[in-house]
Formats: C-alpha cells, structure tokens, sequence
C-alpha cells in the first residue's frame, strides 16, 4: 500500500487514472490549468467563475468539461489535504510522484504549491476562526539548526496550537509559520481586535 502525506484515507479508484491523463497534457495546458486551481484555491467563494473557467478551458484544448472536471476534482484532494496537513512543498511533490504525476508537472505543481502556501495557510486560519470560536491559544519558538537546504539554517519559526471550539468540543489546529509570516498573522489579529473594540 502506497503511504501519502496528504490523506489517511482510502483514494478512490479513479484517482490514479486521473493522473495518468494528467501526464498527457502538455506544459502549456498543465500550466494553465494549474493557474486556475490555484485561483480557485485562493478565492474558493467564486466557485462560478472556477467552473466557466474550467467549461473554457475544455472548450479551448478539443476537451470534454465533464471527464476535465471530475479529474480537478481529484487533483484537488492534493492541496485541500496537504493544507489540512500542513504539508510542504517537498511532501506534496512526493505525494504527486506517489500518485503517478511526472516529475516536471509534479516541480510546477509543489513550486506553485510553495509560493501560494502562506496565502492559503493565512485564509485557512480565518475561515477556521470565522466558522469557530477561538478557545485558547500556545504558540512556541525554535531556530532551524539542521536542514538539508544550508539557506534555511538559523531560520526562526513559530509553532502555533489553537484550541477551537466546534459545537459541543474542541479541536486542537496545529501550524508552523516563518517570522515573516507570524508577524503578517498578527497584523492581521491586531487588526481583528481593533475592529471588534470599535464596536464594543
């Protein structure tokens, strides 16, 4: 059985086929389309403008719309669970490799995956805090002292846990950021707490 690190769950069988034909479009169409599940990724309200997108997409490479969007809607599993796993952009390539992508779709992928990540990390958190209640907050400290990449050694990041409330219990959502990214985190909370001021 093959280990992934986006899921724990059992993957449908069309899974590996829809990346088999993934591997059959050419650079151009794999590039395209990756741009627009990035934007869909990035504005998932707009769930119109992702379908006409995906309608002209088929439309302009002789594809069918209905076969185009049930392979998305498996390759969408990648990042929604890579998000929820906090999976970074080597982890989702090997996942990508796992599930038969090529190796130059599966870098195109991981590297657009890698530039996006905080973005959709940042949106995760507030669609979790907007839907729940935030309950308690620990966050800890560290430096990188060992990494294969010699750049990222003395790097400091910040591990987060929030306590959410879901209807009757808690839930515990674990993150990492990089200090960049905790301190545009917390632009945002000061943010969120001068507004909620204002109206108290």
């Amino acid at each position: 059985m093959v280990q992934l690190q986006f899921t724990k769950d059992t993957l449908p069988d069309s899974m590996s086929s829809d990346f088999q034909n993934l591997n059959k479009f050419s650079e151009q169409q794999f590039v395209g389309l990756t741009d627009i599940l990035f934007r869909f990724l990035m504005e998932p309200k707009e769930t119109e403008r992702f379908l006409l997108q995906l309608t002209e997409f088929a439309g302009e490479n002789g594809m069918s719309a209905g076969p185009l969007r049930n392979l998305v809607k498996s390759v969408l599993l990648v990042p929604h669970g890579a998000l929820k796993n906090n999976l970074n952009a080597d982890q989702v390539k090997q996942d990508l490799l796992t599930l038969g992508l090529n190796e130059d779709k599966a870098s195109y992928f991981s590297k657009q995956w890698k530039v996006h990540y905080p973005m959709l990390a940042r949106l995760a958190v507030g669609q979790t805090l907007m839907v729940n209640q935030l309950v308690d907050m620990e966050w800890k400290f560290g430096v990188t002292v060992g990494t294969s990449e010699l750049q990222k050694v003395g790097n400091i990041f910040l591990q987060l846990k929030l306590v959410i409330r879901k209807g009757n219990s808690t839930e515990n959502v674990y993150m990492e950021l990089t200090l960049p990214q905790f301190y545009n985190f917390l632009h945002e909370m000061e943010r969120a707490k001068a507004s909620i001021d204002c109206f108290s």
